[in-house]
């Protein structure tokens, strides 16, 4: 009976002594920490969620939101049971320190409501960074930002169908460096369509016309966008054959929007290129 007893308590301590990491809790299947931040000690990682291209809506500087495009990271941490709270304002600061250190920018911090918005510019990228904080628990939305890779457009037979339902169609395959009306090589997909269209309705005639959004001055937006609406003119004319005397080039600026310019996503969609009926 006495051994029996003895036996009974050694394994009893051997239980005790592994219940800690018997009980220690594991990552969610397939999840993994970001490149940029390592996790707060005790915590595990619950939900992952990650999108080749996506947004998100950060709360910006001047306490508006600001919509950001590009490979997008969800992550939620949770603390592992039995192990004293850090505390929400410790979990926000050591994330924003991390990030200070390898030259990020807090732009906007919020006691009340316990988020935190962090801007990193590091090797040409540019990385967004909100971390939302609980005393058990933090949630990480991460955007690094890129314009997406265009990889659908518009053919011919649905530019003409636009054309002749509306007598416009938006085109947005066709691509500016920021304030530059010099072609990139990603447009040519696009202007190939244009011109397929132009070759196979031999007498349409088409208004070339240039848009841009409210972001900088009302007259450099205007000549930019008459000036990117005359480097796609010239190029369906010099390098696929179109007879200039069917194309007029013009540019409205920021007066025709077809969204809001107040985020980034309506400014998107208003820096375009339309094509009109004459």
């Amino acid at each position: 009976m006495k051994k029996t007893l003895i036996a009974l308590f050694c394994l009893f301590c051997v239980v005790a002594s592994l219940a800690p990491g018997m009980a220690a809790e594991q990552d969610v299947r397939g999840g993994k920490d970001h490149p940029l931040l390592s996790r707060m000690p005790d915590f595990r990682l619950s939900d992952y969620k990650e999108a080749e291209f996506g947004s998100y809506r950060f709360i910006g500087q001047d306490k508006k939101q600001v919509s950001i495009e590009g490979h997008k990271y969800y992550l939620e941490y949770k603390l592992q049971k039995g192990v004293p709270e850090p505390g929400e304002l410790k979990i926000r600061r050591n994330i924003q320190e991390a990030l200070k250190k390898i030259n990020g920018k807090v732009i906007f911090d919020d006691n009340f409501n316990r988020v935190a918005t962090i801007v990193l510019k590091k090797d040409a990228k540019e990385t967004w960074v909100e971390v939302r904080s609980y005393n058990a628990m933090y949630r990480l939305n991460i955007i690094e930002k890129e314009a997406m890779q265009q990889e659908v457009v518009a053919d011919a037979a649905a530019m003409g169908n636009d054309i002749t339902s509306s007598g416009r169609v938006a085109i947005y395959g066709i691509y500016f460096d920021t304030a530059k009306a010099e072609l990139k090589p990603e447009s040519d997909a696009a202007l190939a369509e244009i011109a397929s269209l132009l070759k196979q309705n031999s007498s349409l005639k088409l208004y070339v016309v240039g848009h841009t959004d409210n972001q900088g001055s009302f007259d450099l937006n205007m000549r930019l966008s008459k000036e990117r609406a005359e480097a796609v003119t010239q190029a369906l004319a010099t390098r696929y054959g179109i007879k200039a005397t069917r194309l007029k080039p013009a540019g409205v600026g920021s007066l025709a929007p077809l969204a809001s310019n107040d985020h980034e996503e309506g400014r998107a969609k208003n820096r375009r290129v339309e094509l009109v009926k004459q």
